[in-house]
């Protein structure tokens, strides 16, 4: 008797789909579906208007810079439990998974666990961390279903967003609150989700204030180590918000907070870790947090507005014996725009914010101070200049910011996009970015002497005791890009369009690393030091191109598909280019092929099929070799307000390397195949 359960539940699953097939020929008497964006055709998809790149609203088809939508009827469709795998969708964007509540995600490379040139946003609310220079993945959620849209820039966007959104921009935008009226109800679980629940309520205080309030939760299992062993990193969560609009006369305010808890785990790695930190190898952590988030947007009229965002976050994470933190920010936007003579439309801007974080020493790492407050001011200016109307456009404008750590920097950028006709556009940019110093780049203390053995540096074998660590850096100065970008897009018919970019990035002063002068520690034991210096003697050339085809053969079939190739060239010091992931290693550290193909296909008015194929090249940094997957969602919807679905997730192999932490040491685990099912109500 076959016990193998993952070929049963590929068995469960292929019945499941062919009998959904079959149902296509059997379904009748039954409502339509509300499909929005599969019953748009391609010329009024690219017509969709997006926020990010100008924080402006702006026709997709006429915006000079990368960017790519992830709808919600994608998100819907994908079988996405989460925004990091959601983000898979889009071209040029690198999101491998660590553990099961551990994502690396960039944009172009210099990818890792905190991945420091990529700026985050939820609803314009940056969730960047200052400590770590990176986004805590697992504590960035929300109610899936709320997400109206998720806009992804590729390429430098500081004028509009400020230090740190270097090699692109992520904004997870929700729904207002008047488009989410009524309840939803969704539960499911399977073998990898083991099992999720959320729901949700929007009404009316009066006509002019809708609302929601959500809540959710999940339990996720583990992954397994190299080895076979369990990782121990199973995840539960559990999540909730509000949202309230109101509308008087011009004038719209917001109101907007979330609360979170998780508790989750890992198995450390002994081969980077001294056994006397922890016995058994097993690590449990927690975090828990909130945000709240006040707007106030003015119509002054079609083509002047005014705009004020007040929000206020704070996080508290711990997990034994990496790290223990509890970290607050306060920050307060306001951009105003107009136009000015025939010609020029300009975007003015500043802001404010105060970051207050205090960090508790472990065995693995120290700070000093162990808490700091600190300021980052901004103000930026933007013109539109209309050189021919309906034609060419020339933007050029630049953001001014004062941080406590490197001072004052400035970042500018020109942007030109050329519109032949109305099936062709051509945009080209250059623009100057920074990434300012973290925490733990300036203040933190780190015991790398494990690590430093493990990559064939043999301090322990040595014939007198020798410890390493990896010091902050006090002058740590700015990383500094210069970005060249050229885009072209065409529309080949209203169900059929291409969007190709190619770019050259220009990096200097990056971070690099260095060994100190060794010195003799007193005491008993006697003990060498061996500090590792960070610095920012390094540099990088990199280079790539992304392609992204849209095409409807069909009314009730999309193909979506994309392409990214990468290229890094680093120049670093000797010993550490091969060592280092996240320094002259990260040539080795990211893949260069990416490739992506969704089908959507309504099979009937009450049954869809969403096929989504990737292919990732190999990380050779790693040792983890290319893969190919498939996930596959099938939607059944009896009635219009009652949804079932059956999703399968890795579906060709029983699981595959995607990634390897390059901060917290934990073992590297297979990410396994899963299969889950689930209902949705509304009401």
């Amino acid at each position: 008797m076959n016990r193998n359960p993952s070929k049963s539940l590929v068995l469960k699953f292929s019945t499941l789909v062919v009998l959904g097939c079959f149902a296509k020929f059997t379904i009748a008497g039954s409502h339509s579906v509300d499909n929005r964006f599969l019953n748009l055709s391609i010329d009024e998809l690219m017509n969709v208007k997006v926020t990010t790149v100008s924080r402006t609203p702006q026709k997709l088809s006429q915006v000079a810079s990368a960017i790519f939508v992830i709808t919600q009827d994608d998100i819907r469709r994908s079988g996405a439990t989460s925004i990091p795998d959601a983000l898979r969708m889009a071209p040029g964007v690198q999101v491998e998974r660590v553990g099961t509540d551990k994502w690396a995600i960039s944009i172009r490379g210099f990818n890792g666990l905190y991945a420091n040139k990529l700026q985050v946003l939820m609803d314009g609310r940056s969730v960047y961390s200052p400590i770590f220079s990176g986004v805590i993945w697992e504590q960035q959620d929300t109610l899936m279903e709320d997400i109206e849209r998720i806009e992804v820039i590729r390429g430098p966007a500081t004028t509009s967003w400020g230090s740190n959104a270097v090699n692109g921009v992520i904004n997870i935008i929700t729904k207002k609150a008047a488009d989410t009226l009524g309840t939803l109800f969704t539960a499911g679980g399977g073998s990898f989700e083991h099992g999720f629940v959320g729901a949700r309520y929007g009404g009316m205080i009066n006509e002019d204030t809708p609302f929601r309030v959500y809540a959710k939760g999940f339990t996720r299992g583990q992954t397994q180590s190299l080895s076979g062993e369990n990782a121990n990193d199973h995840w539960h969560s559990a999540r909730g918000g509000f949202r309230f609009d109101h509308t008087r006369g011009i004038d719209q305010f917001t109101l907007q907070g979330d609360y979170f808890s998780n508790f989750n785990g890992s198995t450390l790695d002994k081969n980077a870790l001294s056994l006397s930190t922890n016995s058994t190898g097993q690590m449990r952590g927690h975090s828990e947090g909130g945000n709240i988030r006040f707007r106030w947007d003015r119509d002054i009229s079609e083509h002047s507005s005014f705009m004020l965002q007040v929000y206020y976050d704070r996080n508290l994470a711990i997990l034994q014996p990496v790290g223990k933190f509890d970290a607050e920010s306060f920050d307060v936007d306001l951009q105003y725009r107009f136009p000015l003579f025939d010609r020029h439309y300009l975007t003015w801007g500043a802001n404010y914010r105060l970051y207050h974080n205090k960090l508790f020493d472990t065995n693995l790492v120290a700070f000093s101070p162990h808490e700091r407050t600190n300021h980052l001011a901004s103000t930026f200016i933007r013109d539109d200049i209309t050189l021919i109307p309906d034609r060419l456009l020339f933007t050029i404008g630049s953001r001014f910011e004062h941080n406590d750590f490197t001072g004052m920097e400035i970042q500018p950028n020109a942007r030109l996009m050329w519109t032949p006709d109305t099936e062709n556009s051509i945009w080209l940019a250059i623009s100057r970015a920074v990434r300012t110093p973290s925490r733990g780049e300036v203040d933190g203390k780190i015991d790398i002497t494990p690590s430093l053995s493990a990559t064939g540096l043999t301090l322990t074998n040595l014939p007198f005791p020798i410890a390493a660590t990896l010091n902050g850096n006090k002058h740590f100065n700015s990383e500094k890009l210069i970005a060249y970008e050229l885009g072209y897009r065409h529309q080949f018919s209203p169900q059929a369009s291409i969007d190709m970019t190619a770019f050259i990035n220009d990096y200097s002063q990056l971070r690099d690393l260095t060994f100190g002068a060794l010195s003799l520690r007193t005491g008993f034991p006697i003990q060498f030091l061996q500090p590792v210096m960070i610095n920012n003697l390094g540099s990088a050339l990199t280079y790539g191109y992304e392609t992204s085809i849209d095409w409807k053969p069909r009314d009730n079939w999309r193909l979506q598909g994309n392409y990214s190739f990468l290229n890094i060239d680093f120049s670093s010091n000797n010993f550490f280019k091969n060592t280092n992931p996240t320094t002259g290693g990260s040539e080795k550290a990211n893949p260069q092929h990416q490739l992506s193909v969704r089908s959507n296909y309504d099979l009937s008015e009450n049954l869809q099929l969403n096929l989504w194929l990737r292919y990732t090249s190999a990380i050779s940094f790693y040792n983890i070799p290319s893969y190919v997957t498939m996930d596959a969602k099938l939607i059944y919807r009896p009635t219009r307000n009652i949804e079932l679905f059956v999703v399968g997730q890795n579906l060709f192999s029983q699981n595959h390397r995607e990634s390897v932490s390059d901060f917290i040491p934990i073992v590297p685990v297979l990410i396994p195949r899963g299969i889950y099912a689930g209902a949705q109500w509304r009401f």
